[in-house]
């Protein structure tokens, strides 16, 4: 039924225990579990460039976290409508929901197939997926440690013996792995839940999702260790040390592309600015004249043009004017020998 999983992961298996059979030996457990540690390698490199949408995803949405809050108090009791403007204002920010969910997507089916091709080697059985027969067998013969990679703690007595392999082996592998993997995800998770900003934090949801991915899922891998195989535990011990590893590089790798936008943002404002001293150019009003610059009053010339003809002398008169005939009191288009009032009669 999933055959479209089992043997494209089977593959992936096969090719990197050839590689590695070729150093410690085909039927080594070391080989093995290599294999079953660069089968994950190999996953996450394919989905880093994805990872990396995803964290760009995130941050934007945490940008406009509060407009999407204000969508939803404004919707409440409309939901399509609210659908709706958060599918707009997603949109217009560039930012895919579904983008950060393909990561975590892929992996799952990956990890059932993982489970269910190790179930799947047992003692006596053919061929499975990609390994013959001789591949299979090479498998359980494989010990790490003493315990075989397909046992786990649980596993029935005569299951064991099948293996060649008692519970105490099993213990002993199991245990440390359970522990160090368990570790593992609490801090990937605590990692990623540091990069989020406070409005993310105080959402109610949000609070509710950390706590799960930083108590509850290193305590479910605890518990599920008791049922899984090693080779499992393998699986999620080097899944979770990539994703912090991968994590830590991308971060940094934003956050260094942030820091330069920045830096370039205040280099143009700067060179935008007025010098200091300078006074900022105001450019008029739409329909409104420029007004002519004034000159400053310490700069306008005192002195008398050197043409000025009608510069005073020292006397207080013109050089150049004749004296004046007029007698004060009089007109000037009237006789001085006149006088006003009426004429004597003779």
């Amino acid at each position: 039924m999933l055959n479209f999983i089992y043997y494209p992961v089977s593959f992936i298996l096969w090719c990197w225990h050839w590689v590695f059979g070729h150093v410690f030996g085909e039927s080594s457990g070391f080989a093995w579990a290599l294999a079953v540690v660069f089968l994950v390698f190999t996953l996450r490199a394919i989905l880093f460039k994805p990872f990396v949408g995803q964290v760009r995803s995130m941050r934007k949405m945490q940008e406009f976290a509060p407009e999407l809050q204000k969508i939803k108090k404004k919707y409440a009791n409309d939901k399509q409508r609210q659908a709706q403007e958060m599918q707009k204002l997603q949109s217009e920010h560039g930012v895919n929901p579904l983008g950060g969910c393909l990561p975590m997507l892929v992996q799952i089916p990956v990890f059932i197939g993982l489970f269910h091709v190790l179930r799947s080697f047992r003692p006596g059985w053919g061929e499975v997926y990609f390994f013959d027969a001789q591949g299979v067998e090479s498998f359980v013969q494989a010990k790490l440690f003493g315990a075989n990679l397909s046992t786990f703690i649980t596993m029935p007595a005569n299951e064991l013996a099948n293996f060649a392999t008692d519970r105490n082996a099993v213990l002993l592998v199991a245990i440390p792995l359970m522990i160090v993997a368990s570790i593992a995800t609490h801090f990937t998770a605590r990692h990623s839940v540091a990069r989020q900003t406070q409005a993310a934090t105080d959402n109610p949801q949000t609070a509710i999702m950390n706590k799960l991915t930083l108590y509850i899922f290193p305590l479910g891998v605890l518990v599920g260790g008791l049922f899984f195989p090693i080779a499992i535990l393998l699986y999620w011990l080097s899944n979770n040390a990539w994703t912090l590893g991968q994590q830590y590089v991308v971060y940094h790798r934003i956050d260094r592309e942030e820091e330069a936008k920045k830096v370039e943002a205040t280099a143009q404002r700067s060179a935008l600015a007025p010098k200091p001293g300078a006074k900022p150019v105001t450019k008029p009003k739409p329909g409104q004249k420029p007004q002519p610059q004034r000159k400053p009053a310490g700069n306008q010339s005192t002195q008398p043009a050197a043409d000025d003809t009608s510069a005073p002398d020292a006397s207080g008169s013109a050089p150049d004017a004749k004296p004046s005939t007029e007698v004060p009191g009089l007109s000037p288009d009237r006789s001085p020998s006149k006088k006003q009032g009426n004429k004597k009669r003779r």
